[in-house]
């Protein structure tokens, strides 16, 4: 649904006012079609490459998944710092700051992603030998990733847009750029994996193709579409990266701690073989489609808080986190259901067997349930992000990923690959759990803060049609360079989704 809507000719914020619970499930639910087409790339990929039969080449697809899941976490951080700042300037009214602020953050996006992916090519094989990846498997992976690593801009850029046209509240747009991409990847992989029998190769230029069509397609909207971006100007980019800086730093920080300890758990299971990595690199793809509404509420919860924040309505935020809890409860509890019934269909799809289908249906029948609290962590490290205490998200993260990790991970190891992911789910457990409680705390805490002079009755003006909160657009005039106007939604964009794929349809 759209962040603004028409009113008297003028637009002003929507997260301000209406029903907290509708917003959440509406951008929750659009966000988690998108979301999900970002992580079914991968799924598909590891699907049609365990139609081969080869475990070797199923444990590869695994390790190159936990160097490109860094890569990922790199883009998903900065993306967080890009919707909360932006959405924060809508909220605000500046929507000429919005506009130079969009510019800049893909101009950084870009610049961040060419060093890190291009720089990751020189240290592949180091990279694989500590994750425990040795012969034709650690072959296999290197090739892969020495392919996809360079395209880490187009992933980037994709993920960037689709952050920008959800902070307009484009949340349609938003999934159909992911929708798209995913698209792409179900239709080549199954043509040059088998029809062009180029096996793994084939994968890895699905990708490519995958991600072009990804930034295409979001930059279109961005650019086209809402017309949100103005003039690059050189002279505002320190600035510009300061103030996204304040959130993408330690957003970047925090979703960096998960693929450290997704690492850690990956050598540990390397030592039961290459079965053991191939079902363990089955839950890592599958859990993200499974429980996409959960992974999807990171990215959905911050622009309603963060416009309400910048509105001054502080009980609104309060009540914006529990409803986003309370749609958390209720997506995993019927995501659990889906995965323990379905557990066979799922072994058989990706042929596995032995050890791999037991890690499977442990985590199907007895795992998913953690979710719960991993849930209430990715819902806390929301608020903590747009609420201005992001190093919170940053340290309960990294809490998780080493204390809630390593030991609980070490510990279990002693008793097989079931037993690392038993550790890993308990300490993961402890920690989100800390962090709702936390998370609750600051929100009452600010709940019961009068609201800054002037700040009730700007609201309450807007909401009669008298004040806008966000500018008209009107003709540029700012010494930093022309801004294009921000398109005004229409107010059919707010029902959600309409026909097309997928429920219509990253994310990254």
């Amino acid at each position: 649904m759209p962040i603004t809507e028409t009113a008297g000719g003028v637009e002003r914020a929507r997260f301000v006012s209406g029903s907290l619970l509708r917003h959440v499930c509406v951008m929750a639910g659009t966000g988690a079609i998108g979301l999900i087409a970002v992580f079914a790339v991968d799924l598909i990929n590891l699907f049609y490459i365990s139609l081969l039969g080869e475990k070797e080449t199923a444990a590869a697809v695994g390790f190159a998944g936990v160097v490109g899941f860094f890569h990922a976490s790199l883009c998903i951080g900065l993306t967080i710092g890009i919707a909360a700042v932006v959405s924060r300037t809508v909220g605000a009214g500046r929507s000429e700051d919005a506009r130079r602020i969009a510019t800049s953050s893909l101009v950084l996006m870009a610049a961040l992603s060419v060093v890190v992916g291009t720089g990751t090519a020189f240290f592949l094989h180091p990279a694989l030998q500590l994750l425990g990846a040795t012969g034709e498997t650690a072959r296999l992976a290197q090739r892969y990733l020495s392919v996809t690593v360079h395209t880490l801009p187009l992933l980037g850029i994709g993920m960037a847009s689709s952050a920008l046209l959800r902070s307009v509240g484009d949340a349609r747009r938003s999934m159909t750029v992911t929708l798209a991409a995913a698209f792409v990847t179900a239709v080549l992989d199954p043509i040059l994996i088998f029809g062009f029998g180029l096996g793994l190769d084939g994968a890895a230029i699905s990708a490519v193709v995958s991600r072009l069509v990804l930034a295409a397609i979001g930059l279109h909207g961005v650019l086209v579409t809402h017309r949100m971006l103005g003039r690059f100007d050189a002279s505002r980019l320190a600035d510009d990266a300061r103030a996204l800086g304040t959130v993408a730093g330690p957003a970047v920080l925090t979703n960096l701690a998960t693929p450290v300890g997704a690492a850690f758990v990956t050598h540990a299971v390397a030592q039961f073989g290459p079965s053991a990595v191939a079902g363990a690199a089955t839950i890592d793809r599958l859990t993200p489609v499974a429980f996409g509404l959960v992974y999807a509420l990171s990215g959905a919860v911050g622009p309603i808080l963060a416009q309400n924040l910048g509105a001054g309505q502080y009980r609104r935020v309060q009540e914006g986190l529990r409803d986003s809890l309370l749609f958390m409860v209720v997506s995993v509890a019927v995501a659990w259901l889906v995965l323990a019934l379905g557990q066979g269909v799922l072994i058989r799809a990706f042929s596995a067997d032995g050890l791999a289908a037991q890690l499977i249906s442990l985590f199907c029948s007895w795992l998913a349930p953690s979710f719960f609290f991993a849930g209430g962590l990715f819902v806390a490290n929301a608020s903590f992000n747009n609420l201005g205490h992001p190093l919170l998200s940053t340290a309960f993260n990294w809490g998780r990923a080493t204390m809630g990790t390593i030991p609980f991970a070490w510990w279990g190891s002693h008793y097989g690959a079931p037993g690392v992911l038993i550790g890993q789910a308990v300490g993961s457990s402890i920690f989100g759990l800390l962090a709702v409680v936390v998370a609750f705390r600051l929100a009452a805490k600010l709940a019961r803060q009068q609201a800054p002079d002037g700040v009730a009755e700007r609201v309450a003006d807007a909401a009669a049609g008298a004040v806008p909160v966000l500018d008209a657009p009107v003709a540029p005039t700012s010494a930093h360079g022309e801004a294009a106007a921000l398109a005004t939604p229409q107010p059919g964009d707010v029902t959600g989704p309409g026909p097309g794929p997928a429920a219509s349809a990253a994310a990254p």
